[in-house]
């Protein structure tokens, strides 16, 4: 995953709109395809109004713009790095 989509902030993402429904409905979509990576992470995401919310175990959350935004802040909640494109994650998603 590239970090350059968040780092202009843009207020759009090229992710948003590319599926049919409401835009309620995309981003709750979108939401629901993170958390089967982002769990793997201990954290979840949630589509809120216009945005998103990530959350940890800890009780820690950020606020997202875009999914442009959502990896650099998996990391800081996490502590840790976090790969979707990791070997070991897709293995593990694949596992499922």
């Amino acid at each position: 995953m590239c970090g350059l989509c968040g780092a202009f902030g843009a207020p759009d993402h090229w992710s948003d709109g590319v599926s049919s429904g409401t835009p309620q409905a995309q981003r709750r979509a979108r939401a629901s395809a993170a958390n089967r990576i982002l769990g793997l992470y201990g954290l979840r995401l949630a589509a809120w109004a216009d945005r998103y919310t990530l959350s940890g175990r800890t009780g820690r959350s950020a606020v997202v713009d875009h999914l442009g935004a959502l990896w650099p802040a998996a990391e800081r909640l996490a502590g840790r790095p976090c790969d979707p494109l990791d070997p070991a994650i897709i293995a593990a998603l694949e596992a499922r």
